[in-house]
């Protein structure tokens, strides 16, 4: 006798967590957004601050990592990945869509919509890091969605390191921060990509050094409404009574990862999960 089979999950109703992940702590800017859009999911991110800074390192080598990462989550039984990362999204996004079996979502796509629906005069600034600029991936969006814009893309490589310092807000970032704004000034832009994850922290500075008349960009709202948009349309959202949880990995300190993560996170994180290399390669293996 035949056994029954077994009935069809109910479409929407899937409690596997999304995976998200950064070279650091610059990604939990997102996941910030995604847990205010999405209440009800469950989220692991991990950090890979062991490895920071991506910025300046090759880019297939930011690949290799960024397949170690998206296949260890995999393995994890996620049922999306965000890579919340420009560098790692710039270097290994169509790559990892290839090959994992799971949807993946990038920030550079939201970014670069957000960018040409703001801009009035079409010249556009992106300051990232230098993985990111080198990658081209940018302009490439830009000149897709309107071939007449102009994009003018400054690397900065002190940003990341002074972000995560003890005094983010102090003098040598805002510094820093005019000296990376002036070629886009002296280009006449009227909208800027803040083209890092850890960047938004220090929005005020930015602000404040571009003034009122330019729009700065930074896509985490629209990131996260495109996780949730693929997250539904392919069905597999968790139910929206309840509440969501979220898990933390870091390749570094977690005690480090935990008090700077709170951050980042503009919430309490109470317990962080270390996660060796070794296992992220072997993962990929």
């Amino acid at each position: 006798m035949q056994a029954p089979a077994l009935p069809a999950p109910e479409r929407g109703i899937d409690q596997r967590p999304v995976g998200v992940f950064d070279s650091g702590m610059g990604g939990l800017t997102v996941l910030h957004e995604c847990l205010v859009t999405m209440p009800h999911e469950d989220f692991v991110y991990l950090g890979d601050a062991a490895r920071l800074p991506y910025g300046p390192r090759p880019l297939p080598e930011i690949r290799r990592f960024a397949r170690e990462i998206a296949r260890f989550l995999a393995a994890e039984e996620v049922k999306l990945i965000l890579v919340a990362c420009n560098a790692a999204t710039s270097a290994a996004l169509p790559d990892l869509q290839e090959e994992l079996a799971v949807p993946v979502v990038g920030v550079i796509t939201p970014e670069a919509h957000a960018a040409v629906q703001a801009t009035r005069n079409r010249r556009i600034g992106l300051l990232a890091t230098q993985a990111t600029v080198a990658a081209g991936r940018y302009e490439r969006l830009v000149r897709t969605l309107d071939a007449g814009a102009r994009l003018v893309a400054v690397a900065c490589p002190r940003l990341v390191p002074l972000i995560e310092s003890a005094d983010p807000f102090g003098e040598e970032t805002a510094v820093a921060v005019r000296e990376y704004a002036a070629p886009l000034m002296e280009a006449g832009v009227d909208t800027v990509v803040l083209g890092c994850t850890h960047y938004p922290l220090i929005r005020p500075i930015f602000q404040r050094v571009f003034g009122r008349g330019v729009t700065l960009v930074f896509s985490a709202e629209e990131t996260a409404r495109e996780v949730a948009a693929t997250l539904s349309r392919k069905g597999i959202e968790n139910a929206e009574a309840r509440e969501g949880r979220y898990r933390f990995l870091t390749t570094g300190d977690p005690e480090q990862f935990r008090v700077m993560g709170a951050r980042f996170l503009q919430l309490p994180i109470a317990e962080v999960e270390r996660v060796a290399i070794a296992r992220l390669e072997e993962a990929a293996a």
